[in-house]
């Protein structure tokens, strides 16, 4: 039994050209599923990339492979349930909703739950399964024994689940902009500044060491989530899709160790060596999944 392999949704503020020649090389190179597509994090990033999307898409598909939109994770304002709006119109996609906001729109239309929607138990499955949700992505910060209960009752429910294997951990959203912030700048005039920080601006506590990332309104785990080491157990308990996080590190290469692990055809040890080559700066842990802090690494990894 293996699982498949899907590229989540990008976090951060790539320059469109940037983000454009990213998606065309997933597209021609990487060996993943499902590519989700489309702006979660900031509603004002939209208008940059809204032109782009469309031909993306296009790539994607003509390269076999499966495309969904993402919505918006918080939503504020009008303006941002307009982009939300938007985005679940598209009646030919499939809709990954990251907020309740987004039910509103899909009229009974089968969806996919982010994993910024915080589904955390099978009370929540259960109704999520019940109103049109076809796969679920689970939180990352939820234990191995969480994961198990909530991928056995997606199994018997005949719904997708999956779980994030790479790539920093979203942890919280704010209606503050911590970008702007740290450049001393205004929200409505924040210029784009987080452009500046494509994996994320690292945050310094008052003894001077990197604890968490900001990301505009986001904020993320500062070390690199890999679950290199708990693939088998993730597709033993259930788990029928892994998400690999976009970032500026080699992400082909990245997503070729998760489906070779995946597969069988290499072993952890290997595979978190390839994955360090291919994120050098990365700092790896896995510490949610065994019930300890998020930052630690346990396991025979370590």
């Amino acid at each position: 039994m293996s699982a498949k392999i899907n590229l989540g949704p990008l976090f951060f503020h790539w320059p469109a050209e940037q983000m454009v020649d990213f998606y065309a090389r997933i597209a021609d190179e990487a060996e993943v599923d499902t590519v989700y597509v489309g702006e979660v994090i900031c509603s004002k990033r939209i208008a940059l990339f809204e032109k782009q999307y469309d031909a993306i898409r296009e790539r994607l598909l003509q390269a076999g492979k499966k495309v969904v939109f993402s919505t918006l994770a918080e939503v504020a304002i009008t303006l941002d349930r307009k982009h939300v709006k938007a985005i679940c119109d598209r009646t030919e996609d499939e809709i990954e909703v990251n907020d309740t906001s987004a039910l509103t729109f899909m009229k009974g239309r089968p969806f996919r739950v982010g994993q910024l929607f915080n589904c955390y138990n099978i009370g929540t499955l259960d109704y999520l399964a019940k109103i049109g949700a076809s796969h679920v992505t689970v939180p990352v910060e939820m234990r191995k024994a969480g994961i198990a209960a909530l991928a056995k009752r997606a199994g018997e429910l005949g719904i997708g689940v999956e779980a994030q294997v790479f790539g920093r951990a979203p942890l919280a959203l704010s209606v503050r902009c911590y970008s702007a912030r740290a450049h001393d700048r205004h929200k409505d005039n924040c210029r784009f500044v987080c452009d500046q920080d494509p994996d994320g601006l690292d945050l310094y506590s008052l003894d001077n060491g990197r604890f968490l990332t900001i990301n505009g309104i986001q904020t993320l785990s500062r070390h690199f989530l890999s679950l290199a080491g708990e693939v088998p157990e993730l597709i033993d308990m259930g788990v029928t899709h892994l998400r690999l996080s976009p970032h500026t590190g080699d992400m082909v290469k990245i997503a070729r160790t998760f489906r070779q692990l995946a597969d069988g055809k290499i072993e952890a040890k290997e595979a978190q060596a390839l994955l360090g080559e291919a994120q050098p700066e990365a700092v790896f842990s896995n510490g949610f999944f065994h019930g300890v802090p998020g930052r630690e690494r346990v396991g025979a990894l370590a």
